[in-house]
């Protein structure tokens, strides 16, 4: 299983993500755009974890302190990976989201999980191995969204290729109104 903690979005802003989305892509010469389904932030990327593993992961979302919180999407920027980009909206700096990071990350690092010791940098990707039409970088940074959305449950996903297609399924979660599905 290729697993994943997420804060997920509600219907409203995936069609506004989805409409800048649609604008970088018709100002892109090739890429690989996400799916309206897949849009997400990635708060925790576990990787490929045996069946057996999950029962301790979804402990340590059960665990979770969580309230809802506010995250504010409001720039468009990129990761540069051998030659390619990677184009994502990020999150403004939000206590809640990093708390949550934080101890996800502590709480299996205790269990024996490994991660990735690099700096977290909540955002949203929309395309990856993108190539923008010469000079319209600038432009899309000017015209990226500006969007608030309500965090209402975080979500542990299962990431697999279904008939050729990337999908992520939410295997369980741990919200306001209640734990788990």
């Amino acid at each position: 299983m290729r697993l994943f903690f997420a804060v997920q979005l509600d219907d409203q802003t995936k069609d506004r993500i989805l409409s800048f989305a649609n604008t970088v892509k018709k100002n892109s010469v090739s890429g690989n755009f996400s799916h309206r389904d897949n849009l997400h932030i990635t708060l925790v990327f576990l990787g490929e974890v045996s069946a057996e593993r999950l029962p301790i992961i979804k402990n340590a979302l059960d665990s979770l302190p969580f309230s809802p919180f506010s995250v504010h999407l409001s720039h468009f920027g990129k990761f540069k990976n051998r030659g390619t980009s990677t184009y994502w909206i990020g999150a403004e700096d939000c206590k809640p989201l990093n708390e949550s990071y934080r101890f996800l990350n502590q709480t299996l690092t205790k269990q024996g999980f490994m991660f990735e010791q690099r700096e977290f940098k909540p955002h949203l990707t929309i395309g990856r191995e993108v190539v923008l039409c010469d000079g319209i970088e600038d432009e899309l940074k000017i015209k990226s969204p500006n969007i608030a959305f309500e965090v209402t449950r975080i979500s542990l996903m299962n990431s697999e290729r279904i008939a050729g297609k990337l999908t992520y399924t939410e295997l369980h979660h741990k919200s306001s109104e209640r734990n788990s599905i």
